[in-house]
């Protein structure tokens, strides 16, 4: 019976370590972007919700990855920090694509929203096709 718990260990310790990544990786974005997405989200600004989810999404993706890649906890520290810094350049790049994404999102253009969070979800994408060892 044992047997078919004996990787959850690992598994609690991938997990709140992943959880922790959302939480840092949450604080990282949202000081990096002008607008602020959980007053606009609580304020019902759909363009927010869907710009900051395709971001979420797009940091699952490699995270999730990571995880079942990595070969030490360290190693999928390393690789959730790098997750973090390819969705800072998918903000910049949707940012560059689309002038003013930000006062767009703000008054709850949802066009910039999707094209934000698009943007992050396909490079979230990339990202994890490219952590393969």
């Amino acid at each position: 019976m044992l047997d078919y718990v004996a990787g959850l260990p690992a598994f609690l310790g991938y997990f709140a370590i992943g959880l922790g990544a959302y939480g840092v990786f949450a604080l990282v974005y949202t000081a990096i972007t002008p607008h602020r997405e959980v007053e606009l989200i609580r304020a019902g600004n759909m363009a927010a919700v869907t710009a900051f989810l395709g971001a979420i999404l797009g940091f699952s993706l490699p995270l999730a990855s990571a995880a079942a890649n990595s070969v030490s906890i360290v190693d999928y520290i390393i690789w959730a920090v790098i997750g973090i810094l390819a969705q800072i350049l998918a903000y910049y790049i949707a940012n560059f694509t689309l002038k003013n994404l930000h006062e767009k999102i703000t008054n709850g253009d949802l066009t910039a929203g999707v094209w934000g969070g698009g943007i992050a979800l396909a490079v979230g994408i990339l990202n994890a096709a490219c952590m393969t060892y």
